[in-house]
């Protein structure tokens, strides 16, 4: 498909730079499969569950992937940002990194640790890499001399949390984005992004949840960078798409199928529990345990074999997650709803409000 077909204009002034408080009070836009659209907030999303109901959420945790130091070539050194979006092994990590032109394979970097006194013995105030390759893309390949737990807890020493360049590029990370941009859920480390849509939940809503009669399922997805990126093809056969590690445990896996054999609906609170959850799917619908990586795409035509029901942002234009809500509801069915929550004044993207999608049937 064209993908200047998922494109739409969005006011600067509809994206969000701080989440609303509490969270369980951001706006809902109900998006059924036919009818009218509903404004409601978050914490009515229990009124369209129902008892045998499973909500499934992510429990990735987003790390302090942002890091600055300095590069070092022979006698001449300067300084570099580094953002780490996929974690390659336990001492390499592929990383976005500025200005990522001027460097060349071989480079050593030296990333200072926050909170170090300038007395400290060298190697214990920095944390050393070296640039172990260049991607045609311009991704950095960085090998760490520190190896597996040290190195993570390196990592959150000394980076800070990666807020997205929609809000990055309008202020700077901040003391509140610590706990804003991680979600209630968050235990299993790696994410370099929030999956957003969990952003919204809090114990009060949680616990209306239950006391509906909706059981809660965790799975994890570690969200990469490239989640949020535009598309930049001309069409969407084009587009090579990012992959993600993802897991849902046997455990689960038999519950979830419990659930759909006893009539109940499989939610999914965001696009990336909802990419587990198809990629651990059969075309029956029947899940299977699943811990790998998953580079699933879904566009339009897609046929969705697990999930029934959506809890998601509002998306960036000409992104894979705006292909995916339009894949899930339709295309127009979605350009009409981002136009009624444009003109009424829903708040776009990490830190904004919120749909609930009924899928579609084909």
């Amino acid at each position: 498909m064209r993908v200047d077909l998922f494109d739409f204009n969005l006011p600067q002034d509809s994206i969000a730079l701080r989440p609303a408080d509490p969270r369980d009070s951001a706006r809902l836009l109900v998006v059924p499969a036919g009818g009218s659209f509903q404004d409601r907030i978050v914490l009515d999303l229990p009124d369209y569950l129902r008892a045998g109901d499973a909500l499934v959420v992510n429990d990735s945790r987003v790390i302090h992937a942002r890091l600055s130091g300095r590069r070092f070539r022979d006698a001449l050194s300067a300084h570099v940002e580094a953002t780490l979006i996929e974690r390659l092994d336990a001492s390499r990590w592929r990383a976005l990194m500025r200005p990522a032109k001027k460097l060349a394979t071989g480079d050593r970097i030296r990333f200072a640790r926050r909170g170090c006194a300038q007395g400290d013995e060298v190697g214990k105030a920095e944390i050393n890499a070296r640039v172990e390759a260049k991607g045609e893309d311009g991704e950095i390949t960085l090998a760490f001399e520190l190896h597996g737990p040290a190195l993570d807890e390196a990592i959150e020493q000394s980076g800070v949390m990666p807020l997205p360049p929609y809000i990055a590029g309008k202020r700077s990370a901040d003391a509140r984005d610590e706990s804003d941009y991680q979600t209630i859920f968050a235990r299993e480390a790696g994410a370099v992004a929030a999956p957003t849509a969990g952003l919204h939940f809090t114990p009060k809503l949680l616990a209306a949840i239950e006391a509906r009669g909706v059981r809660l399922y965790r799975v994890t997805l570690h969200v990469g960078a490239g989640t949020f990126l535009p598309v930049k093809a001309e069409d969407t056969d084009l587009h090579r798409m990012h992959e993600e590690f993802a897991r849902l445990d046997a455990e689960t896996a038999q519950a979830l199928n419990e659930v759909r054999a006893g009539g109940g609906r499989i939610v999914a609170v965001g696009t990336t529990a909802l990419r587990v959850l198809e990629s651990a799917a059969d075309d029956a619908g029947r899940f299977a345990p699943y811990g790998a990586r998953t580079r699933i795409f879904i566009t339009p035509g897609y046929r969705f074999r697990a999930v029934d029901m959506l809890l998601t942002n509002f998306h960036l234009p000409r992104s894979t997650l705006f292909m995916l809500v339009a894949a899930f509801a339709g295309l127009e069915r979605m350009k009409a709803a981002y136009a009624h929550a444009i003109e009424s004044g829903y708040r776009f993207y990490s830190y904004g409000d919120a749909c609930l999608l009924q899928r579609c049937e084909k």
